[in-house]
């Protein structure tokens, strides 16, 4: 699919198996498909959209359970979310595709370079959350009381200790945002460890990261560019976790000087 203009934006709504997923198209030239993270949506990569689509035909889509498209039907994990993509690529008949994951969407992206690799033409990996490190005994205590605490939701004032305790004591923000099935996507989605798929990416890629990234640490992008053979890692000095967001223009230009 093609759209005409640099400056036509086309959006539309679609099916896949059933499921009605919004999509975002501008640009025009090679394809370059977007993965947003966890608790975002196409709206999130409008700027960074803008600006790649003088040079790509950029398609930005909202995954099952966010933004304007379905939930999915059942508890997904990687495995779904990689498998839906793959049909919406062949639904839209795209091919030498340059694909983008961030965060969430990251571990997608790695899921689907393994699995289809010849689909793609180089993947880039922004903040992806990838490495899954097994629990320390802090961790697991913390669980642990966590789970205590839920004996005594019928207390007064039991959901604003539950907030604090999972924002300050276990920095967990985003388990707090979903409701419902999403709820335990997220569980299932979190669980999965990709050190081992990683290792099997032999497309080109590209990893940016942002610095003061505390949600997937700066570790975690040198050991995945340490796991992938071919890849290149680029850092973003004053950004955290959504460069798309805070440093739109520079993601946009590394993005630019590793691909034109």
């Amino acid at each position: 699919m093609i759209v005409s203009s640099v400056e036509q934006v086309q959006e539309q709504t679609i099916k896949i198996d059933g499921i009605k997923t919004f999509i975002r198209i501008k640009g025009q030239g090679e394809p370059f498909l977007i993965l947003h993270g966890w608790g975002a949506s196409a709206d999130s990569w409008l700027e960074v959209q803008n600006i790649l689509s003088k040079d790509f035909q950029v398609i930005v889509l909202d995954l099952p359970g966010f933004g304007r498209s379905d939930l999915p039907p059942k508890v997904w994990g990687l495995d779904d979310y990689k498998d839906f993509v793959f049909k919406f690529l062949e639904k839209m008949k795209l091919e030498n595709v340059y694909l983008l994951g961030h965060s969430f969407g990251g571990s997608i992206a790695i899921k689907l370079s393994v699995d289809h690799p010849e689909k793609f033409v180089k993947v880039v990996l922004v903040d992806a959350a990838a490495i899954r490190r097994p629990k320390n005994i802090f961790k697991k205590a913390m669980g642990m009381l966590a789970g205590i605490m839920s004996l005594f939701s019928f207390l007064p004032g039991y959901k604003f200790l539950r907030k604090s305790f999972y924002r300050i004591v276990l920095r967990k923000t985003d388990y707090l945002k979903v409701a419902g099935i999403m709820k335990e996507v997220f569980k299932k989605v979190i669980s999965e460890d990709l050190s081992g798929d990683c290792s099997k990416v032999k497309i080109p890629t590209l990893i940016i990261w942002g610095k003061k990234d505390k949600i997937t640490p700066l570790k975690d992008g040198f050991l995945i560019h340490k796991l992938i053979p071919n890849s290149k890692i680029e850092l973003i000095d004053e950004a955290s976790h959504a460069p798309n967001l805070s440093h739109p223009e520079k993601l946009a230009q590394i993005i630019k000087e590793n691909l034109c």
